[in-house]
């Protein structure tokens, strides 16, 4: 029997090595030699960017490539932060990247990504850039024809991305400790902390709520200057804004800043009627406190003037994103909400008053003078450049944080052309919020809940008191702990082991393992989050020829991707997939990959 078993584990070993499916670190070394697109055997070699975490989809295209007669040299990086590094310095052909549409809405899935003045764009091309305004100013009924010549365009024509897939979201949710009928699962935004409660409600302000998150270093805790897993979630649940999104992707004033909100016609002037019921929290001794500031109409038309202009802040992230809005105001004469609604018979103003306790008698300019028992209310008006419903969108995305101005204006008193990141601290410096020696947590929150501290291991947030107090949006729980796991799999041993109650990215092939544990329940929802291969458009010779990036494309089987994940993702083509029906549809052809790798050889 042993002498069995000793062949048998032999037999699996060679298997292995012919098979060719394990890089060890000797081979990546070796592959990191070659800096050349082409070996002395006239191979192709495409070195592929990706992090640890996402390496079995790094091998899986690797052996696609391998196939179609590419060599491979994998950059396998630790985490996030080294990932970007090596990105922005253009170490990569291909990166593996992904895209959530957290806002619901088609402009979201392109403007940043693709757009040449996008806060997240390599690229630049005159007649995408002429698509994505096309269809900002359309209605769904039209822009489908349009979305469907970008989706063309960017990547069946001119192979800027090559489609990886669309994913499912699901979260593991710990049912004994938590009552999972109040843990939300939205299609695009990012989970509400505030709705969340113990099954045990006596818990409340005792035991703390366990989240996961996989990225450890923040990009910032202004809003307006990071859009990447690192801070979506957190800056959403620390920031309230204009309006919020359903779990399926419906644009309502439930729960945020804004009581009602109402469209005139014509499409372009979007009104706002606030609620008096928030205040600003701030952290003294790690303790959040109120500050007994009201997060007003003030700081929107603050809040969202920084967000638009590219200027207001170096490093500013997503400015694209609010580029629609023209002017941002304080509205002080009632008869102004007279007009009528968009698609409507109805005013605004009767559109506005819909459902309030109090109806409008007085506008006010300062926020300290609104008192709704009164009837006297606080309305900004948005103005978009042109008409533009998808503004609403925007405004449900966490870089639409209303910041208090006060605040932010104490904190950031450096000259923005010249802001030195060596002696210069900006509002929402994670290291103000690092305990040590840099410790000085100067954070205002709008929202649910404040960050009073972090480190390595663990970022700690407490309930702002004085956050719609005494209504169903108060939140449940008072302390919210999120811990810092990357790997996934030791995520869901945490889930599993009751160290955390929520795992949000439960991985497709771990599914069985949640739902077959009896304490623990799986929640599935879509979601608009797409995965694809980022092609380098600097520098190398991916960026040159057209040809090798759709011998690339073309060596893409997503049938044997989906079979990996044992049919727990979609195809997709583009980051619209999700989104919009457009009826394109990537298919893996191995003879054009040979046609368009001739043509680069020939350098066509």
């Amino acid at each position: 029997m042993k002498n069995t078993k000793g062949l048998l584990a032999l037999l699996f070993t060679l298997v292995l090595v012919l098979a060719g499916c394990v890089n060890t670190k000797s081979d990546v070394d070796k592959a990191a030699d070659k800096s050349d697109s082409k070996t002395e055997q006239g191979d192709v070699v495409i070195e592929l960017l990706g992090m640890s975490s996402s390496e079995a989809d790094m091998n899986i295209v690797r052996d696609q490539l391998i196939k179609n007669g590419f060599e491979v040299k994998l950059n396998i990086q630790p985490d996030y932060g080294s990932f970007t590094a090596q990105k922005d310095a253009g170490n990569y052909d291909l990166a593996l990247s992904s895209w959530t549409t957290v806002t619901g809405n088609p402009d979201y899935a392109v403007r940043a990504l693709f757009k040449s003045d996008g806060d997240n764009s390599i690229m630049s091309d005159k007649k995408i850039d002429e698509l994505i305004e096309r269809a900002s100013t359309e209605t769904p009924e039209e822009y489908t024809k349009t979305y469907k010549e970008f989706e063309e365009l960017l990547v069946l024509e001119k192979a800027y991305i090559a489609p990886l897939y669309n994913s499912f979201k699901a979260q593991g949710v710990n049912k004994e400790v938590l009552n999972e009928e109040t843990v939300r699962l939205a299609k695009s935004r990012a989970i509400a902390w505030e709705t969340i409660d113990f099954t045990d409600t006596s818990k409340r302000n005792s035991e703390p709520l366990v989240m996961q998150q996989g990225i450890a270093s923040l990009t910032s805790l202004d809003p307006i200057k990071g859009n990447d897993g690192s801070i979506n979630t957190l800056n959403t649940n620390m920031y309230v804004r204009l309006v919020n999104l359903t779990d399926d992707d419906k644009v309502v004033s439930d729960g945020s800043l804004s009581l009602n909100h109402a469209i005139a016609d014509g499409n372009k002037d979007y009104y706002f009627l606030l609620r008096d019921d928030i205040n600003f929290a701030a952290v003294t001794d790690k303790k959040a406190v109120d500050t007994g500031e009201r997060v007003g109409a003030e700081d929107v038309v603050f809040s969202l003037n920084r967000a638009k202009d590219s200027k207001s802040v170096p490093d500013h992230r997503t400015y694209s994103l609010h580029e629609s809005m023209e002017n941002i105001e304080i509205v002080t004469d009632l008869s102004e909400l007279d007009v009528k609604q968009s698609g409507s018979e109805t005013s605004v103003k009767e559109a506005l008053e819909n459902g309030v306790d109090s109806g409008i008698n007085e506008l006010v300019s300062n926020k300290t003078e609104a008192d709704a028992t009164a009837g006297k209310y606080q309305v900004v008006k948005i103005t978009t450049t042109n008409p533009f419903p998808q503004v609403l969108n925007y405004l449900a995305h966490q870089s639409a944080g209303i910041v208090s101005q006060k605040q932010v204006e104490s904190i950031n008193t450096y000259e923005v052309d010249s802001f030195d990141v060596k002696t210069d601290i900006p509002y929402g410096d994670q290291n103000t919020v690092t305990e040590g020696s840099s410790y000085n947590n100067t954070l205002y929150a709008s929202g649910p809940y404040i960050l009073t501290y972090k480190n390595d291991y663990e970022a700690v947030f407490m309930k702002n008191p004085a956050y719609m107090p005494g209504t169903e949006n108060e939140a449940k729980i008072t302390n919210v702990t999120v811990r810092f796991i990357a790997d996934a799999d030791s995520a869901l041993s945490a889930l599993r082991n009751g160290e955390i109650h929520i795992f949000n990215g439960v991985p497709e092939t771990k599914y069985d393992l949640v739902e077959n544990d009896s304490k623990l329940s799986l929640q599935k929802n879509d979601s608009n989050a797409v995965s694809y291969l980022l092609f380098n458009t600097k520098d190398r010779e991916v960026a040159k020829s057209e040809s090798l990036r759709k011998a690339v494309l073309y060596s893409i089987n997503q049938e044997e991707i989906l079979n990996y994940y044992q049919g727990n993702k979609k195809k997709a083509v583009s980051t619209v997939s999700p989104l919009v029906e457009t009826g394109n549809e990537l298919k893996a052809d191995t003879d054009k990959v040979k046609e368009y790798l001739n043509e680069f050889k020939q350098g066509k």
